[in-house]
């Protein structure tokens, strides 16, 4: 089972693995929407704690799907702009098809409860 980080060989089922957790559809679905968060961002937009939107972030940067930047102290998630053309069809294809679903939760404000502003 081959395994690259920069995502061009990327198998097909690393990526539904990633999008069959709800945790981690989400993330994927917050990032697309948004562009760019903190990891305070999810906390306030999933409700969940910082370990556990961290574990699922970790993971999602090893398998390539997303990239991290620091900005003084804190570390901003992005999709990462390598990922296969394909993936990031099926990303967008997957954002499209689930705004029902999403609705509220990419309606959530971030203003004032971030702790990174």
């Amino acid at each position: 089972m081959e395994k690259r980080i920069c995502g061009l060989n990327m198998q097909a089922t690393t990526l539904f693995k990633c999008l069959s957790d709800t945790t981690r559809f989400e993330l994927i679905m917050l990032i697309h929407h948004h562009k760019t968060l903190c990891v305070c961002d999810f906390t306030t937009l999933l409700e969940l704690s910082q370990p556990k939107i961290s574990r699922h972030l970790a993971q999602l940067r090893e398998h390539g799907i997303v990239s991290d930047s620091r900005k003084g102290r804190w570390v901003y998630y992005s999709l990462n702009n390598q990922l296969p053309a394909w993936c990031q069809r099926v990303i967008n294809e997957t954002y499209e098809a689930s705004q029902t679903e999403l609705a509220e939760l990419l309606n959530k404000s971030l203003t004032s409860e971030s702790c990174c502003e």
